[in-house]
């Protein structure tokens, strides 16, 4: 998704790094002609409050024929993947409430049938447990991707979708991130989409998310209003 313009977007401008890390704004506008048409194009603007800005227009493009075309999926955070789930090879942490995220989300978990290497923990979910997944608790996750690898390692941000990509024979997207400046320009243009995320997809704000989880959390917590 997000993490996909990052990674060509870094490969295709390798040569104009410096000048980009000197001039902060040029990561808030992304050339579309650099960018793969499989990927999604998220242009931000230079101005101090992009969201706001009147008259401003996000332009985004669908991911990739394969992640539209994917099994749609619930977003109770169950697990469907190969039956050998036991031998995931790293644990994958995403919001199920995210329409643009649940696209990529769909395109690993289609690939995954035949790996069975990734498992999937939806954060929206009311089931969703800091305590097994390394004590990451849902605002952390919310605010940039998070995975875990089987040795309980956490990893984050590029390293996350790259790791994710390798486990499903898709490594080769995000392998050129591997190069420190690459992957720092990526991180640095992940950061903007992260931050940006919510009001991109249409939700409220995060301290209206959590509150609201927050209440139906006790709400839950004294009745069975929230168990199927």
């Amino acid at each position: 998704m997000a993490m996909r313009v990052a990674a060509a977007y870094a490969a295709s401008s390798a040569s104009a790094t410096i000048a980009t890390l000197k001039k902060p704004s040029l990561l808030f506008s992304l050339p579309r002609h650099n960018l793969s048409p499989t990927f999604h194009n998220i242009i931000l603007p230079s101005h101090s409050n992009p969201i706001t800005k009147p008259g401003f227009q996000w332009h985004i493009r669908a991911i990739s024929e394969a992640a539209v075309e994917a099994a749609s999926s619930k977003k109770e955070g169950e697990d469907h993947q190969s039956p050998n789930n036991k031998d995931w090879k790293i644990k994958m942490l995403y919001d199920g409430d995210c329409p643009l995220c649940m696209r990529e989300v769909d395109m690993l978990r289609e690939r995954n049938k035949s790996y069975g290497t990734i498992k999937f923990v939806d954060i929206s979910s009311d089931d969703y447990s800091p305590e097994e997944n390394q004590n990451l608790d849902y605002e952390t996750v919310m605010g940039r991707i998070h995975a875990i690898l089987s040795d309980g390692t956490v990893v984050k941000d590029v390293e996350a979708f790259r790791r994710l990509y390798e486990q499903v024979g898709l490594g080769w997207v995000y392998a050129i991130t591997k190069y420190k400046p690459i992957g720092t320009i990526a991180d640095s243009i992940y950061g903007v989409w992260a931050k940006y995320r919510l009001q991109i997809t249409g939700r409220p704000p995060m301290e209206e998310i959590l509150e609201a989880r927050k209440k139906k959390g006790e709400v839950c917590k004294d009745s069975n209003a929230c168990k199927m």
